[in-house]
């Protein structure tokens, strides 16, 4: 069902938050997700990390279980994989440089 799902995202700009998960158990992993967040301009978000140091703990806490396997299911798509420490996310995965910069703060 999350797989198939196809929201009509502009419908998302008028609520009061930045964006939307979907959740659900997942068959062969744990759990899957998708995330939209177009008042972000981003209609499906492909990988979400920030996303997913959410849904760790609401699985972790669901399932009994401290590490976890997860698919986001975007058109991309990723596998990953977390572990609960304590009040920390860890994720790791495949992961794709997108972009490349350097950020300069000001000095006093």
């Amino acid at each position: 069902a999350v797989r198939s799902l196809k929201p009509e995202v502009s419908h998302f700009r008028s609520l009061d938050t930045l964006g939307v998960i979907v959740t659900a158990p997942g068959e062969k992993v744990d759990f899957v997700s998708r995330y939209f967040a177009p008042r972000a301009g981003v209609a499906e978000d492909p990988v979400t990390d920030t996303t997913h140091s959410e849904l760790v703990p609401f699985w972790s806490e669901r399932l009994g279980k401290k590490k976890l396997r997860a698919t986001q299911l975007s058109t991309r798509g990723a596998e990953l994989y977390c572990e609960l420490q304590n009040d920390h996310v860890k994720i790791a995965g495949q992961a794709v440089t997108f972009v490349e910069g350097v950020i300069n703060f000001p000095t006093a």
